[in-house]
């Protein structure tokens, strides 16, 4: 393909590689409120606990659409893992979870405006176990059958973790795999530092970051011209631009644009990890770019109408054409 990107066989060739993903697994609670936050006082809301973290959500989100074999590396705490783990393996992902003897598993509170039509939400984050993932907990064996290694961007915001992601990018990179990278949040991105995290991130082959997150790491506002220069240092990228679709550059120039799917919204958590999880899950089976972008507006398109990160059990692998 000329782009540093591993395209698979298309139908009737071989089955195409493994996908490990490395990243966080956190324990959501999914608060959805329909009135203003009353400070002081109770609001009434809708509270769920549910299976998340950015990393394990694109595992869940790649094997739901199609890819046959995710693998997933993550920490978690004594006091959960073991339920974390069986919601991965119903998911259809085989776990690797260190399980961490000190710190809890990472809890992630999700304010979910639900009177709006966006159902924007706000979190709280305690990532607890999961950025504590340890060089000690990764072997490149890992990689034994695998094409495509993504990367939590989680990862990058911590000491442990961060030399964890750089340890597992060496060792995919030396295998000629493709490695993906999606920054993951704009607040710990600001806080890390934009150029800390190109730097940490150096050799990875398709960045997948939200309109903010390209803009932070580049300065630029506009969508387009921030991939444009995102595309100097990485082979492929893809911007995500929530109800206004996504865009994927290669080489300074934009190479396709897909709107969104229009749907009603009840909670955008994990919207993102949906996207990347069905695009990655589509590019690993053979699809082009732009087929590989419009699946994965599919997917957030499909993630936004359910409560929490993670897809349901038996819904289809695709939607129906």
């Amino acid at each position: 393909m000329g782009t540093g990107v591993t395209a698979a066989a298309g139908p009737g060739g071989p089955a195409p590689g493994a996908l490990l993903v490395v990243g966080d697994v956190v324990t959501g609670i999914v608060a959805r409120h329909r009135t203003p936050l009353a400070p002081g006082t109770d609001t009434a809301a809708a509270i769920r606990t549910v299976p998340g973290g950015a990393g394990a959500n694109v595992a869940c989100w790649a094997s739901h659409w199609g890819c046959p074999d995710v693998r997933f590396l993550g920490r978690a705490g004594s006091d959960s893992a073991a339920w974390h783990e069986e919601m991965l393996v119903r998911a259809a992902v085989r776990p690797h979870l260190a399980v961490d003897p000190d710190a809890p598993t990472g809890t992630v509170i999700s304010l979910v405006d639900a009177a709006g039509a966006a159902a924007e939400r706000t979190f709280l984050t305690d990532s607890g176990a999961a950025l504590r993932l340890s060089p000690d907990d990764w072997t490149p064996a890992l990689l034994d059958g695998v094409a495509w290694l993504h990367l939590s961007g989680y990862l990058f915001f911590a000491v442990p973790s961060r030399e964890t992601a750089r340890a597992a990018l060496t060792a995919a990179r030396a295998r000629g795999l493709t490695v993906s990278v999606d920054p993951a949040s704009a607040g710990f991105l600001a806080r890390h530092g934009p150029d800390r995290f190109l730097a940490d991130t150096a050799g990875v082959t398709v960045l997948l970051p939200s309109r903010d997150e390209a803009g932070l790491l580049t300065g630029l506002p506009a969508p387009a011209d921030a991939a444009a220069e995102l595309s100097r240092r990485y082979p492929e990228v893809v911007v995500k631009l929530g109800g206004e679709g996504a865009l994927a550059v290669r080489n300074g120039r934009v190479r396709a644009r897909v709107p969104a799917v229009r749907v009603v919204a009840r909670d955008s958590t994990g919207a993102g990890d949906a996207f990347t999880g069905a695009f990655v899950a589509s590019r690993l089976a053979g699809a082009a770019l732009r087929d590989a972008v419009a699946e994965g507006c599919g997917a957030g398109a499909r993630a936004v109408t359910r409560v929490g990160a993670r897809p349901a059990w038996r819904a289809p692998l695709r939607e129906e054409t």
